[in-house]
């Protein structure tokens, strides 16, 4: 009928939600003198990016379901006295249970059994991952260029932002994912805050998985890890906390910022001006 639709976020429509008088009329009335912008309008991903990452999140439930499942059968066999040997839940199988007694193995046959049927699912949707990055997103490439980023975690960026161009600067990509601090200032009281934790939750976990692995004893050495250890020695009963949501903050601006300037990616880059000064 020629009207702008306008999906607002839930939060800020409290002035209506909340209000003591609701009704159509009045709400309309409320809406029709707000700024649109006031109510932060939500902005939908293409039916592309959304197939893929339904994708994607299907593989999570059930890399979720196999966890749950490979805990329950650990702790079923540590309740009757024994234990499974150890290995990753993507090994394990019904040979692993060939040194349990022979009740036992029976009582967890079908468990394990529905574990291994999950294993061959996860892997048949780690190969679409992998052929919808490579003949989809060709920028997944440019975010792969970063050590502990891998095809997931690239795939799953790429169609969460959809369009690199929604933001005005790389640092908001931090902010989009709720990896920035919480603000309540008042006159002179700053409080520290969490993290707001808004924006989509699974991309944010995979932005702290990388974290951890770029401050971890595999982490390739660079200004991002460099950076992070600074931040973990510091002190303090959470240093280490704060230093994973910080560099998972960090590493979301770096990817951003690779994926709209398309630059090759210079793990030490910051200490290569210093070096180039000194000279």
């Amino acid at each position: 009928m020629g009207h702008e639709v306008i999906v607002a976020h839930a939060r800020n429509v409290r002035l209506i939600a909340e209000s003591s008088r609701k009704d159509d009329q009045l709400d309309a009335r409320t809406l029709a003198r707000i700024d649109p912008e006031l109510l932060g309008p939500v902005r939908h991903r293409s039916a592309k990016a959304q197939i893929h990452l339904t994708v994607i999140r299907a593989r999570a439930a059930l890399v979720s379901t196999r966890a749950a499942l490979v805990n329950a059968a650990r702790g079923l066999t540590k309740s009757y006295g024994e234990r499974l040997r150890k290995c990753g839940t993507g090994q394990m199988n019904r040979e692993i249970a060939k040194g349990l007694s022979q009740e036992l193995r029976e009582a967890l046959d079908p468990l394990l059994r529905e574990i291994e049927s999950l294993n061959e699912r996860i892997a048949e949707y780690d190969h679409r991952i992998e052929q919808v990055a490579k003949e989809v997103y060709p920028e997944v490439a440019l975010l792969q260029q970063v050590k502990g980023v891998g095809t997931l975690i690239a795939l799953t960026y790429v169609p969460t932002l959809d369009d690199p161009q929604r933001f005005r600067r790389s640092r908001d990509a931090g902010c989009f994912l709720g990896l920035r601090p919480g603000r309540r200032n008042s006159g002179m009281s700053e409080p520290q805050l969490h993290i707001s934790k808004e924006g989509d939750r699974y991309l944010r976990t995979l932005m702290v998985q990388g974290a951890h692995y770029i401050l971890g004893p595999f982490g390739q050495d660079s200004d991002l890890r460099r950076w992070g250890l600074q931040l973990a020695e510091r002190g303090g009963k959470n240093a280490k906390k704060r230093a994973v949501v910080a560099v998972a903050r960090k590493l979301a601006v770096l990817l951003h910022k690779l994926w709209v300037s398309g630059e090759v990616y210079e793990p030490l880059r910051n200490n290569h001006k210093v070096v180039s000064a000194v000279a």
